[in-house]
């Protein structure tokens, strides 16, 4: 962009309207913040941010520097993993005396995988008022470049680090017929892969979305059976935060067969096929032959 190009945005008539619109006080504001590019952030936001009397943020370092490239100076309120109930405390109180309180998280949609849901629990809980600014989130800027056909996903976020508890939370997804939405670190992307490829068909897409908005952005769609080679191909991708897509179940004959096979993956997790196809037939009223040969299926997959 040039000088003179942005020079013409500054003067938009559209940026008038930030200084028509009320923002009440004894309110919190949840603000999403860019997840890579600096310029993502929206001019409602950034107008927000230089009304409130304070920032709660997950780490003050990271907001200190996203304020500092816009010109804005705030107080700010830590309000991360480890503190993020008494930081509450702290915030409806400051609400209740009237002020405007933002809250941000490090990158994205604070609440989404990062802190933020209980802060806004005990806002409302206290009769206060919530209003959410729309903005970057990684899993929304995955799903659009995707090309995955479905009008349905289901997030899941970040998978459980231990084998068996990954392995039981993906046997518990395998009947959704959702796209399946996961967060995953770069020192464990190449396990997630193959414990996604152990799970699920081989012929499902997936779609490895890395750096998103970043200077090395990186969207890779392939069958399943094909991700851990291409993850390994290039050490380039061990690198940067990762969101993984992976192509939902076919549609089941019926609600009941997806229940009954959800249910059958979490039972064949710690029991035999013969328990757990007994277990099932107790649970969901269907026939417990039908069950043990699809159990006998599941397990050979």
């Amino acid at each position: 962009m040039t000088v003179q190009d942005s020079s013409v945005l500054a003067t938009l008539p559209v940026l008038g309207e930030t200084a028509l619109q009320t923002y009440p006080t004894a309110t919190l504001y949840v603000v999403a913040t860019p997840i890579g590019n600096v310029t993502d952030i929206t001019l409602r936001s950034l107008h927000v941010l230089t009304l409130v009397d304070a920032i709660a943020c997950e780490d003050t370092r990271n907001t200190a520097h996203l304020l500092q490239r816009f010109g804005i100076h705030k107080p700010l309120v830590a309000a991360h993993m480890h503190n993020e109930r008494e930081a509450a405390e702290v915030l409806v109180r400051r609400l209740q005396a009237g002020e405007r309180i933002a809250l941000v998280s490090d990158a994205g949609t604070p609440g989404v995988s990062d802190p933020g849901a209980k802060i806004v629990d005990a806002v409302i809980a206290a009769g206060l008022r919530v209003v959410p600014l729309p903005g970057a989130s990684a899993a929304i800027t995955a799903l659009s470049a995707s090309g995955l056909v479905n009008d349905q996903f289901h997030f899941v976020g970040f998978l459980p680090a231990k084998g068996k508890q990954r392995e039981t939370v993906l046997n518990g997804l395998r009947g959704v017929t959702a796209t399946l939405v996961f967060y995953e670190a770069p020192h464990r992307i190449v396990d997630c892969a193959q414990a996604l490829a152990a799970a699920f068909e081989p012929t499902r897409q997936v779609v490895f979305a890395r750096e998103l908005t970043k200077l090395f952005e990186e969207i890779h769609r392939c069958p399943l059976a094909d991700a851990a080679a291409w993850l390994q191909a290039d050490p380039h991708r061990e690198k940067g935060e990762y969101v993984v897509l992976l192509e939902g179940a076919p549609a089941a004959a019926d609600a009941g067969d997806a229940e009954a096979e959800r249910i059958l993956n979490i039972l064949l997790a710690e029991c035999s096929v013969k328990q757990a196809a007994s277990l099932a037939a107790q649970i969901t009223g269907r026939k417990k032959n039908a069950l043990y040969e699809r159990a006998l299926a599941l397990k050979g997959d």
